[in-house]
C-alpha cells in the first residue's frame, strides 16, 4: 500500500495546503491499481486531479461532515455531472449517518445528485476495496466521526500491512483499538498543550504521540495542524511521548506501507 498525501491543513484550507485528503492505493495480484480517497477536505479537489484522473477512484470514505473533511465533494460531483465521457457513476461514498443529505445540501444550486452510491459506516462492518479492506471505528467529537484501520497488501514485505486513520478524534477507545500496533498512524494533532483546553474534541502531539506509544505503532504522520501554529511546536509536543519514527504530514509526500 502507499499513502499519498493530497491536503493536510486543520480546519480549512492553509495557504500551502488544501484541507484534509489522503489516497490510500495498491495493486492486486492482476496488477490493477485500487484507489481509496480518505475525506474531500475544503481546496482538496483541485490538486488531486494533479496526481489522478478522478475517474481513478474506487471508492471515497468520509469521516465525518465538517467542511474540511468534506467541502469539495461538490467539485466531485460537478466533475462527476458534467464532464463529458465521465464514468464516475455509482461511486461508493462511505460516511456517517446523514452524508447523502449533507451532499446534496452542499449542491444545493444543482440537481439531486444521482452519481455517487452513498453509505453509512456501521462498527464492526468492515468495507472490502479491492484487495483493501476499510474497517470504520466510532471515535469522539462534536458531530459524529469515524477512524479506520485499513489492512492491504504490504508494498515492503510479504504478507499484509496496516494503516490507521484517526480523523478528527481526542483519546477515545476506537481509536485506541483502531491503532494497535498498526504499520503507519496518520494522526490528527489539531491542540496544543496548554492553549486548547477542551477535550472531546482534537488531540494534541502531546496525546498523539502518547496513543501511538501505548499502541506500539510502527510510524507515525502527523497531520491536521491549523495554519495558526507552528508544526515545529506540535512535533515537539509528539517526540516527548512517541518514540518510534515520525513524520509531519505534507503536501505530495508519499508514504510506502
Amino acid at each position: 500500500m502507499k499513502l499519498l498525501i493530497i491536503g493536510c491543513a486543520g480546519s480549512f484550507a492553509g495557504p500551502y495546503s488544501p484541507a484534509s485528503c489522503y489516497l490510500v492505493q495498491c495493486h492486486d495480484q492482476a496488477r490493477r491499481l485500487w484507489t481509496i480517497a480518505l475525506d474531500m477536505g475544503s481546496g482538496a479537489f483541485g490538486p488531486l486531479q494533479r496526481v489522478l484522473r478522478p475517474e481513478a477512484l474506487d471508492c471515497v470514505a468520509l469521516t465525518h461532515l465538517h467542511p474540511d473533511h468534506c467541502a469539495d465533494m461538490t467539485g466531485l460531483h460537478v466533475y462527476a455531472k458534467y464532464r463529458p465521457g465521465t464514468s464516475l457513476d455509482r461511486l461508493p461514498v462511505y460516511g456517517p449517518a446523514g452524508t447523502s443529505e449533507q451532499l446534496e445540501a452542499l449542491q444545493f444550486a444543482l440537481q439531486r445528485t444521482s452519481k455517487f452510491r452513498t453509505d453509512q459506516w456501521q462498527a464492526g462492518r468492515a468495507v472490502q476495496v479491492g484487495p483493501m479492506s476499510i474497517m470504520p471505528y466510532p471515535v469522539v467529537h462534536p458531530v459524529e466521526a469515524w477512524g479506520f484501520r485499513i489492512t492491504g497488501p504490504s508494498s515492503v514485505s510479504p504478507g499484509l500491512a496496516t494503516l490507521g486513520f484517526t480523523g478528527d478524534t481526542d483519546i477515545c477507545p476506537g481509536l485506541e483499538e483502531l491503532a494497535v500496533e498498526v504499520d503507519l498512524l496518520l494522526s490528527e494533532a489539531a491542540f496544543q498543550e496548554g492553549r486548547d483546553s477542551a477535550s472531546g474534541i482534537h488531540l494534541t502531539g502531546r496525546r498523539a504521540g502518547q496513543v501511538a506509544q501505548n499502541a506500539l505503532v510502527r510510524r507515525l504522520v502527523v497531520t491536521h495542524i491549523p495554519p495558526w501554529y507552528d508544526a515545529s511546536e506540535t512535533m515537539a509536543e509528539v517526540v516527548q511521548t512517541f518514540h518510534g519514527p515520525t513524520h509531519l504530514a505534507k503536501t505530495n509526500h508519499s508514504y510506502v506501507i
